[in-house]
């Protein structure tokens, strides 16, 4: 009986297309080539976060789902994939192991006009900042990046700051926005990079407010 079972289910598993069978970042490993699976799109980041002499590594990677991806005429991909966000802590022996993985923390492109291009990095002080550049080709002039800087502390990460700039290529003004979670201050300037005016700075303070862990939806 039970050989009968087994003929039947690697019959059935002959039939499944490959992109059903799900891939996940492993726990562990030794590097990026270790952790992301094979043809998914990358970018990371290593640094040590929490202070303890040994670099850790921040991954943001994109599933190659071919049933939420689409091929242009001229090759173009659109991959529609949910980008995944991971984090992993150094060993002291080398190698890596996970602290948490993200499945919703860095937006998904939704559509065809309008491309999201994440980023990670670490300070030299063991902030993690996280950008998200959005490019619209059709609809809109805008085109706004918003970097998110989080800081490990009490056993996670938490939202200290957040930089926002804007550029209208239409008119070419430009808007930077920095918000300080910690001093509760925040700046606006306003220029153009049309002409030589003077930027106009704007500081105003910010309501208290608990930080926020590190999880929530980094969308625009």
């Amino acid at each position: 009986m039970k050989k009968t079972i087994s003929i039947v289910v690697l019959a059935l598993a002959a039939f499944l297309p490959v992109q059903a069978v799900a891939q996940n970042l492993k726990t562990a490993g030794k590097g990026v080539a270790d952790i992301v699976p094979g043809g998914w799109e990358s970018t990371f980041k290593q640094g040590d976060l929490n202070h303890d002499g040994i670099a850790d590594l921040v991954v943001i990677a994109t599933p190659c789902n071919k049933e939420k991806m689409k091929v242009r005429d001229d090759g173009y991909v659109y991959n529609f994939n949910q980008p995944v966000l991971a984090i992993y802590w150094g060993k002291k022996g080398g190698g890596f192991s996970l602290f948490k993985q993200y499945g919703k923390a860095i937006p998904a492109r939704a559509s065809e006009f309008l491309s999201i291009t994440p980023s990670v990095d670490i300070t030299s002080k063991g902030v993690l900042k996280i950008s998200i550049e959005y490019f619209a080709s059709a609809g809109s002039w805008s085109q706004p990046t918003t970097t998110y800087l989080f800081r490990y502390q009490n056993g996670d990460f938490f939202l200290i700051g957040k930089d926002e700039n804007e550029l209208a290529r239409n008119t070419g003004k430009t808007v930077e926005t920095s918000e300080n979670y910690l001093t509760r201050k925040r700046c606006v300037t306003t220029a153009n990079a049309f002409n030589n005016k003077k930027p106009v700075v704007k500081w105003s303070r910010l309501p208290k407010a608990p930080l926020k862990a590190l999880g929530f939806s980094l969308e625009q």
